[in-house]
């Protein structure tokens, strides 16, 4: 059943539960290490023939139920005016310091300035057979802590700061966020992405009465853009579990969470929306015995539960067995509650 995985968004009876993975098409991939011999990921996602190269690589190596197009979540950032580099962690290295900065972020048309994307799936979507592609963006707050961080960060200290001592540019910055965002997605579904996912990385950083007044408004609103695609819409953050409740409430037809939260309890907290999630991507770097006690502790929790979608917590690591990815594709498809 190649639409196992859109039923599934729909919470529709499906003949077995779908699987895919966050970071399936990349660097665990000996195919993917190859072309990264010769080409850096910015060339990768830009050039559409190689993005879809990439993209395919995942879905000819496993029986997976949806395929995720080959690209970064920094991708919008260099059309605004900002210089992303991969060295190898993503460096931003003209950041937004103060409210000021804001003037020299550029506004875009994504069929414009990100037609390499939208180029990228449509190459990609005649190879599926009928297999449905993911379109995806970051949310507008992790977006934003990499632009005022300057890449990756443990504490969010910059963000946190330029959020509470300037809300009136921190809200003029994430609503400038949200319309590039929502122009991005529909170039996506106008290009064949069947579905959408928003990551917001790095939410679980804040507190719950932070997320409520500084956050939502702005992912409620991106999301509901999103739905004007009409096709599903994964929500999907970690370390929300804190505000799991009012991170639902910001929309979307799918949950995604990490593994830091039971699936029960998470289907109790997320209302009548599907949930996708939430192995431990680490248990994918071990031995077989121990990915089947986590793997089969998944499922026995959600059963046949319509609207399920198994996948790991977080983006899959470099270490990754292809081995234990395909143990856990195998035990999903075959689980009977």
């Amino acid at each position: 059943m190649r639409d196992r995985f859109l039923r599934a968004c729909r919470k529709e009876k499906v003949d077995q539960i779908p699987i895919w993975f966050m970071r399936q098409a990349g660097r665990y991939m000996k195919e993917y290490r190859l072309l990264r011999e010769n080409y850096s990921i910015l060339q990768i996602a830009k050039t559409p023939k190689l993005a879809s190269q990439v993209t395919l690589q995942p879905i000819r190596a496993f029986d997976l139920d949806a395929a995720i197009i080959f690209s970064d979540i920094l991708i919008p950032l260099e059309p605004m005016g900002i210089k992303v580099d991969f060295s190898p962690a993503p460096t931003i290295k003209n950041p937004v310091q103060r409210p000021s900065d804001l003037q020299r972020l550029k506004d875009f048309k994504a069929s414009d300035k990100l037609a390499f994307v939208g180029e990228a799936i449509e190459r990609t979507v005649p190879s599926l057979d009928g297999l449905p592609l993911i379109g995806f963006s970051a949310a507008p707050f992790t977006l934003a802590s990499y632009l005022i961080e300057g890449g990756p960060s443990k504490d969010f200290l910059k963000t946190k700061i330029f959020m509470h001592q300037h809300p009136e540019a921190w809200s003029a910055l994430m609503e400038k966020l949200v319309q590039a965002l929502s122009d991005y997605l529909h170039l996506q579904v106008k290009a064949g992405a069947r579905a959408l996912q928003i990551f917001d990385s790095w939410v679980g950083a804040l507190s719950p009465a932070d997320y409520r007044d500084y956050i939502q408004p702005h992912s409620r609103k991106l999301i509901h853009n999103a739905q004007k695609t009409k096709v599903p819409v994964i929500h999907f953050g970690t370390g929300q579990s804190g505000f799991l409740e009012d991170f639902a409430k910001s929309g979307g037809d799918v949950i995604g969470v990490d593994w830091r939260i039971d699936l029960q309890d998470a289907a109790q907290k997320i209302g009548n929306k599907a949930l996708q999630g939430n192995l431990d991507p680490a248990l994918l770097l071990g031995d077989e015995k121990s990915l089947r006690r986590g793997v089969f502790s998944i499922l026995n929790q959600v059963g046949n539960k319509r609207g399920f979608i198994f996948n790991i917590g977080h983006g899959l690591f470099p270490q990754t067995k292809t081995s234990l990815v395909k143990v856990a594709i195998q035990m999903t498809h075959s689980f009977h509650g």
